[in-house]
């Protein structure tokens, strides 16, 4: 039996975890180009496909039969074979409305605005009609009629919807996709982005207290929708839950931000030994990209060229997944790192009294009045960007077992 997912570049992919998480059959991923998409679909060397950018549109040619829901909605995510016969459907359709009604954000009776006008866009637009949205506009960059042009988009929108892949790993970009502080109506976003887990446009919407979604529990609700095709089972859906909950938790990145001196890599060392994950300190990996010690380099170089550096390491551990990244004390001075490191992480404050830090190697930490006045500057921006803050004036198991309590890992 041979199931996978079919597109054109599938680096950002979770679905075979997903559908090896289900545990009724292997799944694989088939990377396959615009011109060899034809002669792959003819051989039909597959039990069942899913369908992601750019070809949920392509493979319609290709079905014995489409599914009515699918056809009104022009495009396809799922091939599977019923009595001989290969079939195109559509659980997009019924993903992003399990993703709704999973945030507790209405769109009945709501202006909805929906960035991008491929595949993906056709099944929300569809799903947003039955859930009574009052109307619906879609913004594209294509010069077509019917569509709303990114210079000219409607701010009274009160939902805003990202179907593109702006902003999706391994291309993460620094700005959302569009600037939501000028929609004052806006009271809810959705991206179907679901890598990274906090898309530039999520960020940005959860500093204007906007509440909103990630695609990953869209992604996980159409794939037990196309494993039930698969296999005819009709329970596959009980499971949505379970496997956001667990491979989340899988997936996130620990990061830990506090003092220097406050025990950052023993309780990081610890995390990753017990949950056998790999453990990285940015000072250390800016130390192997520089030659140079942390310290050597501040004290050599100075703190604003140490800064840039520091940048630059979160930024790219922030794309990554299943860490644990121990940060240098000052990483949350400048937002970008707080933004980057957000992506796919749980922040973790560990909090330690001044007059317990180890101030070894730390130039920035010499002095009591100047590591007193440190900790204040640095303060707020521990606690305000934390996702938990945990004393760690004890044994260090103790703290990592908080972390772990926390995040739901033991």
């Amino acid at each position: 039996m041979s199931y996978g997912l079919l597109g054109a570049s599938l680096s950002h992919s979770y679905s075979k975890e997903i559908h090896q998480a289900m545990g009724k059959y292997e799944y694989e991923l088939f990377c396959v180009s615009p011109e060899d998409l034809p002669a792959f679909l003819r051989k039909r060397n597959f039990d069942g496909l899913n369908v992601t950018i750019p070809y949920k549109k392509d493979v319609m040619a290709f079905c014995d039969f489409i599914d009515p829901a699918a056809e009104k909605i022009g495009s396809v995510n799922t091939l599977y074979f019923k009595n001989g016969a290969l079939r195109g459907a559509n659980t997009d359709h019924s993903g992003f409305i399990y993703m709704v009604k999973r945030s507790g954000i209405s769109v009945s009776g709501k202006k909805v605005l929906v960035l991008g006008s491929g595949g993906a866009s056709l099944a929300v637009k569809k799903a947003l009609e039955d859930l009574k949205a009052r109307e619906i506009l879609t913004a594209s960059r294509k010069k077509a009629g019917g569509f709303v042009s990114y210079a000219d988009l409607p701010k009274d929108a009160e939902i805003i919807i990202n179907t593109t892949p702006s902003g999706m790993f391994p291309d993460n970009t620094e700005d959302p996709v569009i600037d939501l502080s000028l929609f004052k109506n806006c009271i809810g976003v959705f991206d179907l982005i679901y890598n990274p887990f906090v898309t530039p446009l999520l960020f940005r919407a959860g500093e204007l207290d906007i509440p909103g979604s990630n695609g990953f529990p869209m992604l996980v609700a159409q794939a037990t929708a196309a494993g039930e095709l698969f296999t005819g089972a009709d329970d596959l859906h009980c499971m949505n839950e379970l496997l956001i909950k667990k491979l989340v938790a899988q997936k996130e990145n620990i990061v830990l931000v506090g003092m220097p001196g406050c025990g950052k890599t023993t309780v990081g060392q610890l995390l990753a030994k017990k949950l056998d994950r790999i453990f990285v300190d940015t000072d250390d990996e800016i130390s192997i990209s520089d030659g140079k010690s942390a310290g050597d380099i501040i004290i050599g170089r100075g703190e604003a060229y140490f800064r840039e550096l520091e940048t630059r390491v979160c930024k790219e551990l922030g794309k990554r997944n299943s860490l644990i990244i121990a940060t240098g004390g000052g990483a949350v001075l400048k937002k970008e790192n707080i933004r980057a490191l957000k992506q796919n992480g749980k922040i973790i404050f560990v909090e330690r009294p001044v007059d317990m830090l180890s101030k070894k190697g730390r130039p920035l930490s010499q002095g009591e009045k100047s590591l007193r006045e440190l900790y204040e500057e640095r303060l707020s921006f521990y606690k305000n960007y934390s996702d938990l803050s945990i004393k760690n004036d004890g044994l260090p198991e103790e703290s990592a077992l908080k972390i772990l309590e926390f995040l739901d890992l033991l």
